[in-house]
């Protein structure tokens, strides 16, 4: 009972403290919603909008995730807050998630603002939104721990903001989000498969628009899968560099 009091108890002042921090604004709220009505604005017809939708929600979600645990990782480790919380009556593996919930959280309320916007343009009807929210959800999860393994790399928020940025704005091009696999290069196309973006992306294509590329079976053991490994690195960085 203890853990998740304490569980719960980081997440509220994670949230209180750190979320409306001005790099989370720019980053995690204001640039996907300006991209956002940007795509929508261009894309005049019913059928421009709902194909673009489901990359309009991956790139928010990525956004906003990573844009969180830049600042809530980093600055707490700056600053040796983070230190005390190794004293706190909880696991590392428990403490981890404490400070990821928050951003998971945040990134699948930033997927549904285009399914917002989007629904006072476009008629949504047909979609089988279960599904889109188990998909939102595992992108979130995914992202957050993409997140949280630069942030755990990284000493400072403006690096870990610039090492994000290394990894979003590729998969911006390369994930499948506006520009569909097939149509890139051929040796371009192994990277996209390593990127787990790639795999949230396809399943909301399958599910809003139909033209997925892979089984969402498929996509679903992939996105676990990397969110297994990528929690896992970051808690190995952990004991190794921040735990004396």
């Amino acid at each position: 009972m203890k853990s998740w009091i304490a569980y719960w108890n980081i997440l509220k002042k994670d949230m209180k403290n750190y979320y409306l921090k001005p790099p989370n604004i720019s980053w995690g709220i204001i640039f996907p919603v300006a991209w956002t009505l940007m795509f929508f604005i261009k894309s005049q017809s019913d059928l421009g909008i709902r194909d673009i939708l489901p990359g309009v929600m991956s790139m928010s979600i990525l956004f906003g995730t990573t844009s969180m645990l830049a600042v809530t990782i980093t600055f707490e480790r700056k600053n040796s807050s983070f230190d005390r919380l190794l004293l706190a009556p909880i696991s590392l593996n428990l403490l981890m998630l404490s400070k990821t919930t928050g951003a998971i959280i945040f990134g699948i309320i930033n997927a549904f603002i285009p399914v917002i916007f989007a629904s006072f343009l476009i008629n949504l009807a047909g979609i089988n939104w279960l599904l889109v929210l188990g998909s939102v959800i595992f992108i979130a999860i995914t992202s957050t721990f993409l997140g949280l393994f630069i942030a755990v790399s990284v000493s400072e928020v403006f690096e870990a903001q610039t090492f994000s940025n290394f990894f979003r704005f590729p998969m911006i091009f390369l994930c499948g989000l506006f520009i569909p696999i097939n149509s890139l290069p051929v040796f371009l196309r192994p990277i996209s498969y390593i990127l787990p973006l790639t795999y949230g992306a396809d399943i909301l294509k399958s599910t809003i628009n139909g033209i997925g590329i892979m089984p969402v079976q498929i996509d679903f053991l992939v996105l676990i899968g990397f969110a297994l490994v990528l929690f896992s690195i970051s808690i190995k960085n952990i004991k190794n560099k921040w735990i004396h």
